[in-house]
């Protein structure tokens, strides 16, 4: 079995790893400045393995965080430029990660369920 190096997926990672912390840190300075990113939590980046773009999971009880997200996009990929030593900068794309809303919906039928029985 080969192993993932082989494939050039390490490397993919290992940005998509430092494109997550760079725009956490950034999400965590705009925040100061601007509230509706201020309770977001990037759960994940996915950057393609040409690196051009990325897609980044955030969980938020915000519903305006997608728009103030898309108003920072410029903002975030300057910071990942500034701090990656990369040939290009991936394009940002956000998405909405649905599992904080599943895990709420679960929390709310086991809690309805513990009601009944107690």
């Amino acid at each position: 079995m080969a192993s993932r190096g082989s494939h050039g997926y390490e490397r993919v990672d290992r940005v998509s790893r430092l494109v997550q912390e760079v725009v956490a840190w950034e999400l965590e300075r705009i925040g100061d400045i601007d509230d509706r990113v201020a309770l977001l939590t990037v759960t994940d980046v996915r950057v393609r393995p040409d690196l051009r773009s990325g897609l980044v999971f955030f969980a938020s009880l915000n519903e305006e965080t997608q728009a103030a997200l898309e108003e920072h996009r410029v903002e975030l990929q300057a910071a990942i430029g500034r701090q990656v030593r990369m040939k290009r900068t991936p394009q940002l794309h956000f998405v909405l990660d649905e599992v904080l809303a599943t895990s709420e919906e679960i929390e709310a039928v086991l809690r309805r369920h513990d009601q009944r029985l107690g």
